[in-house]
C-alpha cells in the first residue's frame, strides 16, 4: 500500500487510506510522536479511527429502542466486539493537497454494524499541530445507536509524562467491560503530569474537560491534545512493558453504545487536535 503523505514545516504525517484510514507515522523532525506502523493492518498502525462504537460492546448485545443488535466478534482473541467497522475497511480519498486529506468510509450495513452509515476524517497539518476533524452521518431513515473516536499509540520513553483532568472513571472487570462508576481514585489522579510508567492503566474516564498534555522530557518535547465536543471520554491504556501507550477521545462510556442516539439523517460531528508546544 502506497501511503499518503502530508508535510508541514517540523511536522510530517504518512496515511493509509486503505488500511483503515489510519495514520502509519506521524513525527515531529523526523521524531516519532506515534509508533510508526507495524503490519498493513489497521489496528496495528500509529493511531486509527473508531466508528460506529468504541471499545467493547458485551456479548455483542445491544438493546435499542426496544430491539436487541447482536454482533459478532471481530478482534483477535477477544469475545466482544470491539472498536466498529472502521479501522478493518478501506476508506476513499475524496479531497486534499500537500497538507491536507478527506477520507470517507460508507458502509451498507451488510456486516458488521447493522446501520449504514458514512463517516469522514479530515487531516489538517500546519507547522505545529494536526486537526483531525471526524464525523459520523446515519444514513437510515430511523434514528440509530452511534459514536466515534481515535485510538492513537503515543511513543513511550521511560520518563513520558500525561496530564489530563476527568470528573470519573469506570472501573473494569478481566475483559476490560465496565463494572462500576467511581470518583477518580488517587493512584489514576493525572491533574498533575505524572510517569506513564507509574500507573498501569485501560479504564475509561467521565467528564473529561477535553485537554491532555504527554510530554517527552528527555526529548525536550511537549504535545498538547485538545477535543470539542461530543469526545468527553478518555481511554487511557498504560499497558506495562510495551514500548506505546494510549490516550483516546471518545464519544461515549466503554460498552454504552445504546445510550447514544443520532436521529435519522443526522450527523455526529467534531474535531481533535494534537498540537506541538516548544519547551
Amino acid at each position: 500500500m502506497t501511503p499518503l503523505l502530508l508535510r508541514a514545516g517540523r511536522l510530517a504525517l504518512s496515511l493509509s487510506p486503505e488500511a483503515g484510514g489510519s495514520i502509519t507515522r506521524f513525527a515531529v523532525d523526523g521524531s516519532d510522536l506515534l509508533r510508526p506502523a507495524a503490519t498493513a493492518s489497521g489496528k496495528d498502525n500509529s493511531c486509527y479511527p473508531l466508528v460506529p462504537f468504541s471499545n467493547r460492546i458485551a456479548n455483542g448485545r445491544v438493546s435499542f429502542d426496544g430491539t436487541t443488535i447482536e454482533l459478532a466478534p471481530n478482534w483477535p482473541d477477544v469475545r466482544h466486539p470491539m472498536h466498529g467497522d472502521g479501522w478493518a475497511r478501506p476508506w476513499r480519498v475524496t479531497g486534499g493537497d500537500q497538507r491536507s486529506a478527506e477520507l470517507v468510509y460508507e458502509h451498507d450495513g451488510k456486516q458488521g454494524w447493522p446501520f449504514r452509515y458514512c463517516a469522514r476524517q479530515t487531516f489538517r497539518l500546519d507547522e505545529k499541530s494536526l486537526n483531525v476533524e471526524m464525523s459520523l452521518e446515519n444514513l437510515e431513515a430511523r434514528p440509530v445507536p452511534g459514536g466515534m473516536g481515535l485510538h492513537p499509540f503515543f511513543v513511550r520513553d521511560p520518563d513520558s509524562e500525561l496530564t489530563f483532568k476527568a470528573e470519573a472513571v469506570w472501573l473494569g472487570d478481566a475483559e476490560v467491560l465496565p463494572t462500576e462508576r467511581v470518583a477518580v481514585p488517587e493512584r489514576w489522579d493525572f491533574a498533575r503530569s505524572r510517569r506513564v510508567d507509574d500507573v498501569d492503566l485501560d479504564n475509561c474516564f467521565i467528564d473529561w474537560e477535553g485537554a491532555a498534555s504527554i510530554t517527552w522530557p528527555s526529548r525536550r518535547l511537549r504535545l498538547d491534545l485538545s477535543a470539542t465536543e461530543p469526545f468527553r471520554h478518555l481511554v487511557v491504556f498504560l499497558p506495562p512493558g510495551r514500548n506505546f501507550f494510549c490516550v483516546e477521545p471518545v464519544s461515549h462510556a466503554n460498552g454504552a453504545i445504546a445510550s447514544t442516539r443520532i436521529a435519522a439523517g443526522a450527523t455526529l460531528s467534531g474535531e481533535i487536535n494534537f498540537t506541538i508546544v516548544d519547551p
